[in-house]
């Protein structure tokens, strides 16, 4: 007992060391996140024109709908990606891994409320090729639905050695990312934090900036879909370690037998600057492939301002839960020591996530601290409920209020899973596992006037329906978060078992983009039509690799007089000519 209490005391003494043996460009590329030397955010970008002494002029986060009243600034900010193949060691194990602009985390999209983002990807990955596609996470995209970055469903990948230009206006605020959408690239590294600076009430001195947190794999994520897609295999795919922008130490000697990667143990973990007696806002995103965080800073109050891209009520917590694509903005007060104190930040990995290291420690230093020591600060003792399930309704109250509508159609949508013909674990969203053809994206068939989809596209049409309701009954023993492109939609209500007709608030129920249905238990959203063909999914890139996606067909009739870009079309061409002469590895659904 006593060598294995040792065991135990080393490796957390190696989990927490605040000792850095691996330089910045080993762990993170070319990336800052997660160092000292990234900078404060601004209150607002200053380089355009300031009405009323703010790029959005008069408008707030209180009053004004923002789903009809977001400003046009007429301001465009541009940038330029490059998405290649690369070797990091974010944890200290070196692993092959797909970087943007040769950071892990990828480059801050910044920009203000109403401004216009136009980013050109160029798809650079080689040894071997593959496509590529970027989904900005959260935005509306009204009536530009072929920028969403679903391949398969809103567009063609980009083909290898091809580029191809998203614009799309920010029209909701707030903090959200960028990711891979094509399988499930993005876990093994295609990932990046976005700021849509905007109004708020809320009073700071501080803005950190983005808090990305992330479980983290060993394996590339072609092998982990291979391995959780081979016969009679394990369905859940386990992570090796969790990360806070990027960045955690690993303890190499569980490094198993016979793995001659590189491995140092004390990578490196991140670190942040307080200001003693100030206010910060914190940016957190939950940018996993699987896991729900557990965000908390020791010694230290969060006040919740925001829920995903929705400014709510603020209320104060010790425990911020993330499920995966969600973000929380938070305000923290740099009062509970002087200016020399340190304190951990730590973000866990709940109970119900399959995890062979859930916990990840970051650094929060005072102005006088000494950032060569480790803190010894205690963790806050709220116990993992094991639920899986996100902070209760009745406190996350929408700032702007908008009352629930009545519903004109309503579905019932199904999870389960089920074993095929080859005894291959699938999952059902529907009744249906969907396998998407990237040649073909439902959006451009539909725009075309063509409804004949195959079974397997798992595509449905919710014709010209204004006010769609969603009664999502999870029949599996796993938790998920529910993510609906093109839209923030209203929670009605979530818990155990069947729903039972409640609906939460309806006078200003929560909205948001990502929301956690719990094991066996219910969602019911609703959402204002936005015409377009947008996917509906679990955003457990594993799950949707087995299946567990949908696409919506909102109000057909719209789509069909949209005036698609030639270059969207040309993305088509340029793909179909590439898998004329290449074989496509699409062993999964594909986005």
């Amino acid at each position: 007992m006593g060598l294995l209490n040792g065991l135990v005391a080393e490796a957390a003494s190696i989990l927490s060391s605040v000792t850095e043996t691996l330089g910045q460009q080993k762990t993170n590329g070319a990336s800052l996140l997660g160092t000292l030397m990234f900078p404060f955010l601004p209150f607002f970008l200053t380089n355009n024109p300031l009405p009323s002494g703010f790029p959005w002029g008069g408008l707030n986060d209180w009053n004004n709908n923002p789903y009809v009243e977001y400003p046009r600034t007429g301001v465009i900010r541009s940038y330029d990606f490059t998405i290649s193949r690369g070797f990091i060691a974010p944890d200290g194990y070196r692993r092959p891994v797909l970087l943007v602009n040769g950071a892990y985390p990828g480059p801050l999209i910044e920009a203000n409320w109403g401004d216009k983002i136009v980013v050109t990807v160029h798809n650079n990955i080689t040894g071997p090729e593959e496509g590529t596609a970027i989904h900005w996470h959260g935005f509306l995209q009204q009536g530009t639905p072929w920028e969403d970055g679903a391949p398969g469903i809103s567009q063609c990948p980009i083909a290898p050695r091809k580029s191809f230009t998203y614009e799309f206006t920010a029209s909701l605020f707030g903090s959200t990312w960028y990711h891979g959408h094509y399988s499930a690239q993005y876990s093994s590294g295609v990932v990046g934090p976005i700021v849509i600076h905007g109004p708020t009430r809320a009073k700071y001195d501080v803005d950190i900036g983005p808090i990305m947190l992330s479980d983290w794999y060993h394996r590339d994520y072609l092998a982990l879909i291979k391995q959780m897609l081979s016969p009679n295999a394990d369905p859940r795919v386990f992570s090796d370690n969790n990360l806070i922008n990027g960045k955690m130490n690993f303890d190499c000697s569980t490094v198993a037998a016979g793995d001659g990667t590189p491995c140092i143990s004390n990578a490196g973990i991140s670190k942040f600057n307080f200001r003693t007696g100030k206010t910060h806002r914190l940016r957190l995103i939950n940018s996993g492939a699987d896991g729900v965080q557990r965000f908390s800073i020791d010694g230290h109050v969060l006040t919740v301002i925001a829920e995903d891209f929705t400014p709510v009520q603020p209320y104060n917590t010790t425990v911020v839960t993330l499920g995966v694509g969600q973000r929380t903005d938070v305000l923290v007060t740099a009062n509970a020591g002087n200016p020399k104190s340190a304190f951990w930040m730590r973000s866990n990995l709940t109970s119900c996530t399959p995890a062979r290291q859930p916990h990840a420690v970051a650094v929060v230093y005072y102005d006088q601290a000494d950032t060569s020591k480790a803190p010894t600060s205690k963790a806050w003792n709220v116990p993992d409920p094991g639920t899986c399930a996100n902070d209760d309704l009745s406190v996350t109250q929408p700032l702007y209020p908008m009352p629930l509508p009545n519903p004109t159609f309503t579905q019932t949508m199904a999870i389960d899973t089920f074993k095929n013909a080859s005894n291959i674990t699938l999952w059902r969203f529907n009744g249906v596992s969907m396998r998407a053809d990237f040649n073909e994206p439902p959006l451009l068939l539909v725009n075309q006037g063509r409804f004949d989809f195959p079974p397997e596209r798992n595509v449905l049409n919710l014709y010209a329906n204004s006010s769609v309701r969603i009664i999502v009954k999870n029949n599996s023993p796993a938790a998920h978060p529910m993510h609906l492109h093109g839209h923030n939609f209203y929670i009605l209500h979530q818990g155990p078992g069947d729903w039972d007709g409640t609906i939460d608030r309806p006078s200003n129920p929560q909205r948001r983009d990502v929301q956690q249905v719990r094991a066996f238990g219910h969602l019911v959203i609703q959402f204002d039509a936005n015409p377009g063909v947008w996917a509906f999914h679990c955003h457990i890139a594993w799950h949707a690799s087995g299946g567990f996606l949908s696409s919506l067909i909102v109000q057909p009739s719209k789509v069909q007089q949209m005036r698609v870009p030639e270059t969207v079309r040309q993305t088509c061409r340029d793909w179909s000519l590439w898998t004329s002469q290449n074989v496509v590895d699409q062993i999964d659904s594909g986005t």
